[in-house]
């Protein structure tokens, strides 16, 4: 996928990234919405995946059913926001250490370096749980089509620092795969928004019948 469709599609969520600035404790559901031919709202949802984490474990739409979750995309040897963004998805990764429906799925874009051996020394300088925190590889296009899914830029740019452009956005999903908010992920205040609104949806959820 060439980045200037990517780039393009990403527009759409602009708006939508910042509307996080103005939140009530009702999130909204965002993308685009259909109607069916019965009259009910279709949402936006992610579709199914198969990738794999730092432990060489099978990563699937499984391991996020019913659970609320934040994704990201990176690579490990980005010379630019990435450092930033891993500092602050850690500190989702303590904070929500001991909560088991909160997890965090971190994509690389650059899948044929970061191998499941380099996430996995990445993944260990940090300090990070691995059933917490899924540091993700697999097919490229597989990868690329997902960050479309989530509305976020993803794609190989040889004039970019590294050779990859990505989006520094956290996203925050709920238990049905629908996108509930965009963050800044390089802004510690942006991701304090982020911690507040993962404790609204936690709170939704568990007082749902």
């Amino acid at each position: 996928m060439k980045a200037a469709k990517i780039i393009g599609r990403c527009l759409l969520i602009l708006a939508m990234f910042w509307s996080c600035e103005n939140r009530t404790t009702d999130l909204p559901v965002l993308g685009v919405k259909k109607v069916s031919d019965t009259g009910d709202t279709l949402y936006h949802t992610i579709p199914s995946f198969r990738l794999l984490d730092q432990d060489s474990s099978l990563i699937t739409e499984e391991v996020v059913a019913g659970k609320i979750y934040v994704s990201d995309f990176f690579f490990t040897y980005c010379p630019s926001i990435c450092p930033k963004m891993s500092q602050q998805m850690l500190r989702l990764h303590d904070h929500f250490l001991e909560e088991e429906q909160v997890v965090l799925l971190s994509h690389t874009v650059d899948p044929d370096y970061d191998t499941v051996a380099v996430l996995k020394e990445y993944a260990d300088a940090l300090g990070v749980n691995s059933s917490k925190w899924h540091l993700l590889t697999g097919d490229r296009d597989h990868i690329y089509e997902l960050a479309a899914e989530y509305m976020v830029s993803a794609a190989e740019d040889p004039e970019a620092p590294g050779g990859f452009i990505h989006s520094g956005a956290f996203i925050l999903l709920d238990g049905q795969r629908r996108v509930r908010g965009y963050y800044d992920g390089t802004k510690p205040e942006k991701v304090d928004n982020l911690l507040n609104d993962i404790d609204l949806l936690l709170q939704s959820q568990k007082s749902a019948p």
